[in-house]
């Protein structure tokens, strides 16, 4: 179990800090990925250790899917890191008897994460939300001004609310940013 629970702690702060923190910068979540994968780790080593009913683990996994994060607003990209957090936790509790199998998923796991949000792949791309203090009725005059406004080629866009008493569009934009500077890391 000290070996299974070493390399859960070595794959979370590689997942946690290493990637993500150092790409996004939110302290906040670095901490509940943390706390996440160390809590499902002892939950599922403890499971492992009592062999308790089946029923149980589906109950502690019912509990953990009617979670919602209510704190603040998190992306799907965020969603994914908490969603390879709390594998890294059932592998390296599940897997600690087998530690090369636990160590080959948790370098598979990583490195995953890895390339799928390394900002060398798709790291122009973006997505905003954009309130305009104008209605555009042509949708042409719309891209033309949400391209001058985000200084980039739109790709996609879709109005999600307008409001003629206010002259307010609400946009949902995914753009490609002209002058973005890609970090890799």
């Amino acid at each position: 179990m000290l070996t299974g629970l070493a390399m859960d702690l070595v794959a979370i702060i590689a997942l946690a800090y290493g990637l993500y923190y150092r790409r996004h910068h939110r302290r906040d979540l670095l901490f509940a990925y943390l706390a996440l994968n160390v809590g499902i780790f002892a939950v599922v080593s403890l499971l492992l250790v009592q062999r308790v009913d089946i029923a149980v683990g589906f109950g502690l996994f019912g509990v953990l899917s009617i979670i919602r994060l209510r704190s603040s607003e998190i992306t799907q990209q965020e969603i994914a890191y908490y969603f390879v957090a709390i594998v890294l936790g059932l592998v390296n509790g599940i897997a600690a008897a087998w530690p090369l199998t636990a160590l080959l998923l948790n370098g598979v796991l990583l490195g995953v994460m890895y390339l799928a949000d390394h900002p060398g792949l798709l790291g122009r791309t973006r997505h905003q939300v954009v309130t305009l203090d104008v209605v555009h009725t042509d949708p042409d005059a719309l891209r033309l001004d949400l391209e001058s406004r985000l200084r980039g080629r739109v790709l996609h866009c879709v109005v999600t609310q307008i409001d003629y008493v206010r002259d307010v569009t609400v946009v949902d934009v995914r753009y490609a940013a002209a002058n973005a500077k890609v970090r890799v890391r």
